[in-house]
């Protein structure tokens, strides 16, 4: 799963740059197609950056087959087109539940933060 940019991870545009050690970073060159009616980057857009950073986060922390099974995006201002990056950091890996955050930036400004949780089904 790691950097395989395929399914709707490729139909959205986001890349996985880094991974490593509960850790990930996934970014989104925002255009046309991912902005809302005001001419921002939609909020779901943003969403599926951070989910694809935090899941990405988890399966370098060993998880064989990670799921989401809750996120929290707070969005703290709009984003722009051009670049946003979301960095994604396990916080805490149990038996069946492990919990993830993530900043997404875009020119060093925090636009979002998230927390998720997640199972590993293997």
């Amino acid at each position: 799963m790691m950097a395989n940019e395929t399914g709707f991870r490729q139909l959205i545009g986001v890349i996985v740059t880094d991974h490593g050690d509960g850790r990930a970073r996934a970014v989104l060159d925002a255009d046309e197609r991912h902005l809302n009616a005001h001419g921002t980057v939609h909020g779901g857009a943003l969403a599926t950056l951070c989910d694809s950073a935090m899941g990405t986060a988890v399966a370098a922390a060993g998880a064989d087959g990670p799921v989401t099974v809750e996120m929290k995006v707070t969005y703290l201002r709009p984003a722009e087109p051009g670049e946003v990056v979301a960095d994604a950091e396990v916080r805490k890996r149990g038996k069946r539940i492990i919990v993830v955050e993530a900043e997404v930036t875009q020119e060093n400004e925090t636009v979002a933060l998230a927390s998720a949780t997640f199972t590993d089904v293997s």
